[in-house]
């Protein structure tokens, strides 16, 4: 008998792992496409150059302060890839989809993206969680890819993550205690002891990791006085079934979705800077 979703008890998903196949590595190694299903994550790969790195930095400077213009702070830049052609650019940005196919197949959706900006002196952290206990889709099998917009260490409080907690299934949480400052709400306790020792996403701006949706990950707060930005792009293969209309917002980044299950969402004309509710 499957165990009870403690997120979601009204949808039925299957939360576990699925590995990805090493005959499929192209531009990842077979050994890479092997750390990947064993520990959950790979990290850093290789995409953009020092100056394209430069010219992300300053989109994503110009989108802040046209968002904060419009009353968003730094974590509210979730999902404008239907919005922003800057970020429908990255989501489709041919070196990063060569990656993300040696784990899902040559057909790839991108459902969501959102920049993690923490700001210096930020007193936020996110806790330790699993991605797939947010998310209404079955199975699980979405790849993050986190795009280092700046330099990322564990002093401006680069993400952390336990090596093989992916291979758990889903994990018991609790909802996060006002003290613990967490962006997100939910709160995985005694992380460690579902894998190894935690580690670090060290990063230059330009690189990028992938993730299972099924690894615990969480950050601390960034004490110092350096800004920490990235962002999340979530990758499917078109079988991936989203409920709760989560399928309305996508875009088919490579290949096809036989099914039509997916929408693609054109690449917006310029940046649409979405007006606060």
């Amino acid at each position: 008998m499957p165990p009870i979703d403690n997120a979601m008890p009204d949808l039925e998903r299957r939360l576990e792992f699925t590995p990805a196949s090493e005959d499929r590595a192209a531009k990842l190694s077979r050994q890479q496409v092997r750390e990947y299903n064993e520990k959950g994550f790979v990290f850093p790969l290789e995409v953009f150059s020092p100056e394209e790195a430069i010219a992300n930095r300053r989109y994503f400077d110009q989108l802040m302060e046209q968002a904060a213009q419009t009353g968003w702070n730094s974590y509210s830049i979730n999902g404008w890839h239907q919005h922003c052609a800057g970020i429908h650019d990255l989501v489709t940005e041919p070196r990063i989809l060569d990656y993300v196919q040696d784990l899902l197949g040559e057909d790839l959706v991108c459902w969501g993206t959102h920049y993690f900006c923490k700001m210096p002196g930020d007193g936020k952290r996110v806790s330790w969680h699993q991605d797939a206990s947010y998310w209404p889709l079955t199975p699980s099998q979405t790849v993050t890819v986190w795009l280092a917009i700046d330099d990322a260490d564990l002093e401006n409080g680069a993400m952390q993550v336990v090596p093989g907690s992916h291979r758990h299934g889903q994990i018991s949480f609790e909802p996060s205690a006002v003290e613990e400052s967490n962006v997100l709400n939910q709160t995985v306790h005694g992380a460690e002891q579902y894998g190894g020792a935690p580690v670090a996403f060290a990063m230059k701006a330009g690189q990028i990791s992938l993730h299972s949706d099924l690894l615990l990950h969480g950050s601390e707060p960034n004490h110092s006085q350096r800004r920490r930005c990235g962002l999340t792009m979530r990758f499917v293969p078109p079988q991936v079934r989203a409920h709760r209309g989560w399928n309305g917002r996508s875009v088919i980044c490579r290949g096809r979705d036989p099914e039509g299950h997916w929408a693609h969402v054109p690449r917006p004309a310029g940046e649409q800077i979405p007006a606060k509710g």
